[in-house]
């Protein structure tokens, strides 16, 4: 009985291991139950104004839209009509549909009917309007990108592309694909 008893010591003792174990994990963790996080906004704005600022205290960029909501659970934003407009050069102004703000705030996706109008600068005669369905902006930086068709227009002057890179500090956008195009000068548009 003797021989018994010894061989029986170390799987008492990886029992109540075990049970150690058990039982330190259920007081950590607690008895919550593992269900899914649920995707409810904890909190909600209506009609709201944002500015943000640069470093220098001159203001970069406005956002505008009729509802914010925040879901926590992967602390992302969603905005509908959004409106941002882009103070630092000649005044550009993007509206969509909705808007999905990710984590940082660093990347906006504007979808649903996006259109960025930049009011004329010196010399030109109207504003350049780009349409769009969707577009990913990086607000801090001025720059977006699409891969949707895309139509540009200035005044008579239509473009149309399949895809864009668009910057707004340097007022420049790239078009893709197959680009379609009708050119007006500036002395045909005069009466």
């Amino acid at each position: 009985m003797n021989d018994r008893s010894t061989s029986l010591v170390p799987v008492v003792m990886l029992v109540l291991l075990a049970a150690l174990t058990f039982w330190l994990s259920r007081l950590i963790e607690g008895d919550k139950p593992r269900a899914p996080l649920r995707h409810d906004p904890d909190y909600i704005v209506e009609r709201f104004e944002l500015r943000r600022f640069d470093l220098e205290g001159k203001l970069q960029h406005t956002l505008l839209g009729e509802r914010l909501l925040h879901y926590p659970d992967d602390d992302t934003t969603v905005v509908s009509a959004p409106r941002l407009t882009f103070h630092q050069n000649t005044p550009t102004e993007i509206s969509a549909g909705m808007a999905n703000i990710g984590r940082d705030g660093k990347e906006v996706d504007l979808v649903d009917s996006v259109r960025i109008i930049r009011q004329a600068a010196e010399g030109d005669a109207a504003p350049t309007r780009l349409e769009t369905r969707s577009l990913k902006m990086f607000p801090d930086e001025e720059r977006g990108l699409t891969r949707d068709a895309v139509t540009i227009t200035q005044g008579r002057s239509v473009v149309r592309g399949q895809g864009m890179e668009i910057d707004n500090k340097t007022g420049v956008s790239v078009l893709y694909g197959r680009v379609k195009g009708t050119l007006y000068s500036k002395q045909t548009e005069k009466p």
